[in-house]
C-alpha cells in the first residue's frame, strides 16, 4: 500500500478541491495500470496522515469512489479497487422494459454505433416499477449516461409510460445524463435528450400511407392484448380508431387471435404480438385462404423474419432509434428531442 502512495499526487496550490484530486489521481492510476483490480488501498486514516489531509476530505473522496463502483469496502479488511477496465470508458446503463426482438434490434444498433470506447450494462426490468426503482437505486452515481425505455404496468396490467415514483427517481439524475428512449416526457425543462415514438399519430399516419391497399378489405381487426404481461400503450388504439372512423372503415378490436377464429374473405388483421401473428398465419393456411388476397395481415413492429416471410408491417425505425442514441452520447448533445420515423412497409400479406 505504501508503494501506491508514490503514485498519488496532491497539489496544495491547485484550485481543484482536495477530495476531487484524490478521486482524479486514483482514477488516473487505474487507467494507466498502476492500480489493479482487487488491489488494497490505504485506509482513510492512513491516507489522511500521509498527505496531511483532514479525515473528512479523504472520507468524501472514498465515498464518491464507492458510489461510482470504483472502489469497494469489506468490513474489517479495508478498501479495494473494484473496477479497472471500465474506468477510462464512457459507462452507460441501459434499462429496457422487455427482451423482445425489436427492442434488441434497437440495442444492437446502439452498440454497433457507440464504438469501443464505452461500456454498456443492459438490464431488463419487465415493466415492473419496483424492479426498475431498485436497479436505479443501486446505480444512481455509477454511470455517465442512463438510457431508459419507460414502459410500466399498473396492477390491472394496463400500460403507463411513467409512474409518480419513477418520475421522482428520474429527477434525482443529472438531466444531461438521462436519455429517454421510445417515450417522451418533458421533466427537465428541455435538458434531457428524448428519442421517441408518437404511438397515436404513428399508427394513424402509417395506415393512411397504406390506405389504397387497406380499402380493398371489408373489415379491419386490430388484435390488441387488453391484459398482457408487457402491456401496450392505449395510444395505439386511439390512432387506429381515428384512422378507421375518418375513412369510414368497418373495424373491430379483439383481445387475441382465438384458436377457432372465424375467418372471412375480405378480413384484414393488424397484429401486435408475435404469438398472435403466428397463430393467425397458421389458421389462414389451414382454412386454405390466400394470404394477401383473401385475408390480409399487417404486423406491428418490423423484424427480419417478417421481411423474409413477406409480412407487411407498420413500424418505427429501430436502426434510427439506436444510432441516434449513440450519436447523442458521442457528440455530447444536450436537450434534443427527436421523433423516430414510423413507416408502412408493404409486402405480400396485404
Amino acid at each position: 500500500m505504501m508503494e501506491m502512495m508514490k503514485f498519488i499526487k496532491i497539489d496544495e496550490n491547485s484550485r481543484v478541491p482536495k477530495y476531487q484530486q484524490i478521486i482524479d489521481s486514483i482514477i488516473h492510476n487505474i487507467s494507466n495500470g498502476n492500480l489493479t483490480i482487487d488491489q488494497k488501498i490505504p485506509s482513510i486514516n492512513m491516507f489522511s496522515e500521509e498527505f496531511y489531509l483532514s479525515r473528512d476530505t479523504v472520507e468524501k473522496a472514498y465515498s464518491i469512489l464507492k458510489e461510482r463502483n470504483i472502489i469497494t469496502s469489506i468490513r474489517g479488511k479495508g478498501f479495494y479497487i473494484s473496477r479497472t477496465k471500465l474506468i477510462s470508458k464512457v459507462n452507460i446503463l441501459f434499462l429496457m422494459n422487455k427482451l423482445s426482438t425489436y427492442k434488441l434490434r434497437t440495442y444492437n444498433y446502439f452498440i454497433d454505433s457507440i464504438g469501443a470506447n464505452s461500456h454498456t450494462d443492459l438490464h431488463i426490468y419487465h415493466c415492473d416499477e419496483t424492479l426498475f426503482l431498485n436497479l436505479l437505486d443501486k446505480n444512481m452515481a455509477a454511470y455517465d449516461y442512463y438510457i431508459i425505455m419507460p414502459h410500466f404496468k399498473t396492477e390491472n396490467l394496463e400500460h403507463i409510460s411513467f409512474t409518480e415514483k419513477v418520475l421522482e427517481k428520474l429527477k434525482k439524475l443529472t438531466p444531461e445524463k438521462l436519455i429517454l428512449l421510445d417515450n417522451s416526457k418533458p421533466i427537465f425543462n428541455g435538458k434531457t435528450n428524448e428519442i421517441y415514438q408518437d404511438f397515436e399519430n404513428d399508427i394513424y399516419v402509417a395506415l393512411t400511407e397504406g390506405l389504397e391497399k387497406i380499402k380493398k378489405y371489408e373489415k379491419i381487426m386490430l388484435i390488441y392484448p387488453e391484459k398482457s404481461v408487457y402491456p401496450y400503450p392505449k395510444r395505439i388504439l386511439h390512432g387506429f380508431r381515428k384512422f378507421c372512423v375518418e375513412h369510414k372503415l368497418d373495424f373491430e378490436i379483439l383481445n387475441k387471435v382465438y384458436d377457432d377464429m372465424i375467418l372471412k374473405r375480405g378480413d384484414l388483421f393488424i397484429t401486435i404480438e408475435e404469438t398472435d401473428l403466428v397463430s393467425l398465419v397458421k389458421q389462414v393456411r389451414e382454412d386454405e385462404y390466400k394470404l394477401g388476397k383473401d385475408i390480409g395481415i399487417i404486423s406491428y413492429n418490423e423484424t427480419p423474419l417478417k421481411d423474409l416471410l413477406g409480412i407487411s408491417t407498420i413500424s418505427t425505425d429501430f436502426k434510427v432509434m439506436g444510432e441516434t442514441t449513440a450519436e447523442i452520447i458521442l457528440n455530447k448533445t444536450k436537450g434534443c428531442k427527436i421523433k423516430v420515423p414510423f413507416n408502412f412497409i408493404n409486402r405480400d400479406s396485404l
